[in-house]
């Protein structure tokens, strides 16, 4: 099978990547500046009509994983046009040349496309996003949903994983280096969602693909956490102390925050557990893995600090 990533170079993307070419499937890797390690590299910055156009003939796909996405929710919401540039109209062009060549479209979208009043949300329940990253993001899901193709929209949740992706570091990786470098660092006590290892994504995402699913389903971890609970269980996982961990309330940390965050993004994953044989992980498993993909790897391990 030939498979497109976008985005092949971030936290998601190269472990689909890596689980691809693992199988021996041709594996056709996207981006925009840095050519990723594992698959045959294609430039494509997705907010160029054209390059997404000659990108999509010269891998011909059968399935396209659109990862690639502005992220950064604060800088989203200091740059809205840029977001819309990159969230819908790469979107649209990608959505566009799959229909063309005919292939399944596997699109990541957000816990916050709601708006945290509830959580626990399910698939069926209105999204209502607070800020511009979770608006774009809901208005790309419904040009996917509008194109007629076989496609999966699936929403996840605090993606985290065992390598810095693309230059920037997850939740679980910010925590680990402080910790160890015996700094006190501050986190949320009342902002929920279910951190999400890269690896069970991937693995998840990629069973969905195999199974013909489509339509919208939430792939994320199987515990709702707040970043503290988040932060004390890698402290636990990785015998750091988990007394450099300060609780702190959402409040406290607004002024620092260009962008609102929904308190409680948590996501229902029963339709998940129901066609899936993949099951989403529990957080400290989560973890125990990450600690063991980063044993495996020294070089993965965050450094001591230099006496």
């Amino acid at each position: 099978m030939r498979v497109l990533i976008t985005g092949a170079n971030g936290l998601l993307g190269s472990k689909i990547s890596e689980i691809y070419d693992r199988r021996g499937h041709v594996v056709y890797a996207g981006f925009t500046s840095v050519p990723p390690a594992i698959g045959k590299p294609v430039q494509m910055d997705i907010t160029d009509k054209v390059m997404v156009r000659e990108g999509f003939e010269d891998c011909s796909p059968d399935i396209v994983y659109h990862c690639a996405a502005a992220t950064n929710v604060d800088a989203c919401e200091a740059d809205p046009q840029l977001a819309k540039e990159v969230n819908v109209e790469g979107t649209s062009y990608v959505v566009h040349e799959a229909k063309r060549v005919g292939c399944q479209v596997i699109f990541i979208s957000t816990d916050y496309v709601f708006d945290g009043q509830q959580g626990h949300y399910r698939e069926d329940d209105p999204p209502n996003p607070i800020n511009v990253y979770g608006r774009t993001k809901l208005e790309a899901e419904r040009i996917v949903l509008a194109s007629g193709r076989p496609s999966v929209i699936a929403r996840t949740s605090v993606i985290f994983g065992a390598t810095p992706s693309s230059g920037k570091q997850n939740f679980a990786l910010w925590v680990l280096e402080n910790l160890r470098r015996g700094k006190r660092i501050q986190a949320l006590t009342d902002r929920y969602a279910c951190p999400t290892y890269n690896q069970n994504l991937a693995e998840m995402l990629i069973e969905t693909a195999e199974r013909g699913f489509a339509g919208i389903c939430h792939l994320c971890g199987a515990t709702r956490a707040s970043r503290y609970e988040f932060a004390v269980a890698i402290a636990e996982t990785f015998g750091l102390d988990k007394s450099m961990v300060v609780p702190a309330a959402s409040s406290e940390m607004e002024s620092r925050m260009k962008a609102k965050r929904p308190p409680d993004s948590s996501l229902d994953n029963c339709k998940s557990l129901r066609i899936l044989r993949t099951r989403p992980m529990e957080l400290m498993d989560a973890l125990s893995a990450m600690k063991v993909e980063m044993e495996a790897n020294p070089l993965m391990l965050p450094k001591e600090p230099q006496e």
